[in-house]
């Protein structure tokens, strides 16, 4: 089984930064993209960033220039770095990976279990 597990989260003032890292574990073939997803109360789940397996990225507007998406191939890992939060930055975060867990099979996309951010004074 895959299981994607995510770290960080909680409570930001307004200006301040915050970390979040998932780690994708069990067993498979390759791991393409990894991503952060997040749902706002009373909005659609909207895509944050996204890296694919050749580092290339790709952000929100929203976000631009204040978030930062890493990979860490080696452990499974992706991470976001936001800076600048605003109190709009309040949501449930989800991890995504679109992983392929035999050679031959067709990808799928795995989620992480939400972290709240909350960007509040």
């Amino acid at each position: 089984q895959v299981q994607l597990v995510e770290f960080g989260g909680g409570l930001v003032q307004p200006g301040g930064s915050l970390r979040l890292s998932c780690v994708a574990s069990g067993t498979f073939f390759s791991i393409n993209s990894m991503g952060w997803y997040r749902r706002a109360p009373g909005k659609e789940r909207e895509l944050v960033a996204q890296v694919f397996s050749g580092d290339t990225t790709t952000y929100a507007d929203s976000v631009k220039g204040r978030f930062t998406i890493s990979r860490d191939n080696a452990k499974n890992t992706v991470y976001l770095q936001g800076n600048s939060l605003k109190p709009e930055d309040t949501a449930v975060y989800y991890c995504n990976a679109r992983i392929r867990r035999r050679r031959y099979w067709t990808e799928n996309d795995y989620w992480g279990q939400g972290t709240q951010v909350t960007v509040s004074s």
